[in-house]
């Protein structure tokens, strides 16, 4: 498993921050004048092309089919889901987010990351890669729970906020990447 000393240095170094903050920033003000809290069919999209980047035409065709009425139920209903036991809260709030056409474990991880990121961050290989040393593309809810396992011990020993945790992981895993270090 990755450890804090490999990725002090990570944090604040991803190509996207200013993107990625910008983005948080936009839905803590939505936080403060949305009641519950809903996103909008351009919302998702905004999400989705952070998440998605070049590949945000992947499933486009299936997402047309989620109206704006429908997505602002369903976004509402799973990120106002509380629950005292966290693990069920996240299975509750993913699965309720999976209910929308074109939405799976990693645009999912993405919304519940960029609205609570205190509490979330994004499953994605590379973090999977460093934390379980496994290589893995496709992740369920229970790789999700077991994947904020691992976050949350190593954010509480940084005192940072789990997703600059994955940030920093993500990051450090894209430089072995790209000076090409074998795995």
């Amino acid at each position: 498993m990755i450890s804090k000393a490999q990725i002090e240095s990570m944090r604040g170094r991803q190509a996207d921050l200013a993107e990625t903050q910008a983005l948080k920033a936009e839905l803590a003000a939505l936080r403060q004048t949305r009641n519950p809290l809903f996103l909008t069919f351009e919302d998702l999209e905004k999400i989705l092309a952070w998440k998605l980047g070049r590949q945000i035409g992947r499933q486009r065709e299936k997402r047309l089919e989620n109206t704006d009425e429908l997505i602002r139920k369903v976004t509402g209903l799973a990120l106002s889901v509380r629950h005292k036991d966290p693990e069920y809260e996240l299975e509750l709030r993913v699965q309720i987010l999976c209910a929308l056409r074109g939405v799976g474990m990693g645009v999912a991880s993405a919304v519940l990351a960029l609205v609570f990121p205190d509490q979330y961050a994004v499953i994605d290989f590379r973090g999977w890669r460093q934390l379980f040393d496994e290589e893995k593309t496709i992740f369920s809810i229970s790789d999700y729970a077991r994947y904020m396992g691992r976050l949350r011990p190593l954010a509480a020993e940084l005192g940072w906020p789990v997703q600059e945790v994955d940030h920093a992981i993500w990051e450090f895993d894209r430089l072995l990447d790209s000076h090409g270090t074998e795995r």
